[in-house]
């Protein structure tokens, strides 16, 4: 994310306030005092003409930390809270940082900034996936078929392709259904949700900007459309071939041993449909869509509280709203209904990510200031001797990070820790930015809490009736399964 923290033209920030006398102190000055605790060396930032990330103080990145360790830890431990408060709580971070950052630097930096966030990265992000929502919850699968192990290796695989056509989410509500009620027969199902989470909701997303939110952000960025398709393409072959191989030698195995139930709950039928046909032609409009702003340029743009708006990004943002109200206007309400679609899930997107956006930008700031910074030590980490980057600390870092807390704001932080520009990690530092998106995509899957389809396919399998691992179970498939692949992978590509 490309933070603007320069005061506004022709404005110096705010000193910190000297010592007063007793008499001379008012409560009009209390919030500048206690927010100067936050900063290290603040009467150099006094005098700066530009807010420098290397003179802040690592308790800038509080709210940053409080809101992804919420998102992380209160759903497991606090289920019915989270339900009902999500959005308070992510607002109250947002604050946590707006009102201290207003407080010392001006009202007029802090809303350009707001501006930033929501113009430049929130409102593309959220139109993006709401169109991706929509559309998808408009197709529907009807029928059942045998839930074989050849059967539902096809289907795991057809699932990887549509990930990065119709995003993880997307691609993750399509299938799940159609092959639970394909396996509802068979006394072993948990190993099937458990691949489809790891390909599927996770590492079939890694080749296009629609295919994963952190995919998505790059592209926001500057990287091309097409530049992970080009760049890590092996990598996702040798973990998709792996994957689906286990995953045919386990079910096969399986299926000889265990047999099936007595009584099908959904009987076979040949009459296999697809309802909502509409809502591919609007995938395809959604693709044109997103191509269209990476290769449309135009001088055309809009000034929005110091925050440039061009004309091919509102083009995109607008075709995305009329795409997703058009989706909702064809689909009958029974595919609705067959879907269990609501937007409960979205909201909850929504909301966090709108926290996230904002909290992040002390953090952006403090990383872009380097070794020098208040985070050196994880960018000395992620750095080689010689100063330049280690694609394979990149990697492990980008990765356990994506594994416990939301991918999309973990690979912002660390596309900004290898500096940050673009055109440079897309040609000199593609290693390192290829080990970014790999982390952030592939290892999402490491836990339930890595990516946002892996909670929702876990709530449909078990409403289906599969008894799936609880949080520390499924590590232990990922770990077993996934720890391994990436080891190799780390041997093979990021040496």
């Amino acid at each position: 994310m490309q933070v603007s923290l320069s005061a506004p033209r022709g404005t110096v920030p705010p000193a910190c306030p000297a010592p007063e006398s007793r008499s001379n102190r008012s409560f009009r000055r209390l919030p500048r005092l206690l927010v100067c605790a936050l900063l290290v060396g603040c009467p150099g930032l006094a005098m700066a003409a530009e807010f420098d990330g290397a003179r802040l103080s690592v308790w800038w990145a509080i709210p940053f930390v409080g809101i992804l360790m919420s998102i992380a830890l209160i759903p497991l431990l606090a289920p019915g809270f989270w339900h009902h408060h999500f959005g308070k709580l992510s607002a109250a971070w947002a604050l946590a940082f707006l009102l201290p950052f207003a407080a010392l630097f001006g009202v007029d930096l802090a809303v350009e900034n707001l501006a930033h966030a929501l113009v430049a990265e929130y409102i593309p992000f959220i139109l993006l996936l709401t169109a991706l929502f929509t559309v998808a919850g408009g197709i529907h699968i009807s029928g059942n078929l045998r839930g074989a192990p050849g059967l539902n290796t096809v289907i795991l695989a057809i699932g990887t392709v549509l990930a990065s056509l119709m995003g993880t989410t997307g691609a993750s509500m399509l299938l799940i259904r159609p092959l639970i009620r394909a396996n509802d027969n068979r006394r072993h199902q948990v190993h099937v949700v458990v691949f489809f989470i790891f390909l599927v909701s996770n590492v079939g997303g890694s080749l296009t900007p629609l295919g994963d939110p952190p995919l998505f952000l790059g592209f926001l960025k500057g990287v091309d459309f097409f530049w992970t398709l080009r760049n890590i393409l092996p990598e996702t072959l040798f973990m998709v071939v792996a994957l689906l191989g286990i995953f045919y030698l386990l079910d096969s195995w399986l299926y000889r041993k265990e047999g099936v139930l007595p009584v099908d709950p959904t009987p076979d039928s040949r009459d296999i449909g697809i309802q909502g046909k509409g809502n591919f032609v609007l995938l395809g409009v959604i693709v044109g869509l997103v191509l269209m702003s990476g290769i449309w340029e135009s001088t055309t743009a809009f000034d929005i509280y110091g925050t440039e708006a061009g004309l091919p990004g509102l083009v995109r943002d607008a075709g995305l709203i009329v795409v997703a109200l058009v989706s909702l206007k064809i689909t009958s309400a029974q595919v609705h209904a067959d879907n269990q679609f609501a937007w409960g899930p979205m909201a909850e997107v929504a909301k966090l990510f709108a926290g996230i956006f904002l909290t992040i930008i002390p953090v952006i700031a403090m990383l872009r200031a380097g070794v020098d910074g208040p985070f050196g030590a994880v960018v000395s980490a992620v750095t080689r001797p010689d100063g330049q980057p280690d694609p394979a600390m990149y990697f492990w870092a980008t990765g356990l990070l994506s594994s416990f807390l939301d991918n999309a704001p973990t690979y912002l932080v660390f596309f900004n820790t290898a500096g940050g520009d673009p055109e440079q990690l897309m040609t000199t530092l593609a290693p390192t930015l290829a080990a970014i998106s790999i982390g952030a995509v592939f290892m999402g899957a490491n836990s339930y809490i890595g990516n946002a389809p892996n909670l929702m396919v876990k709530a449909i399998a078990e409403d289906r009736g599969v008894k799936m691992p609880s949080f520390f179970g499924f590590m232990a498939w990922s770990t077993a399964v996934l720890i391994p692949l990436f080891l190799i992978m780390t041997v093979i590509w990021f040496r």
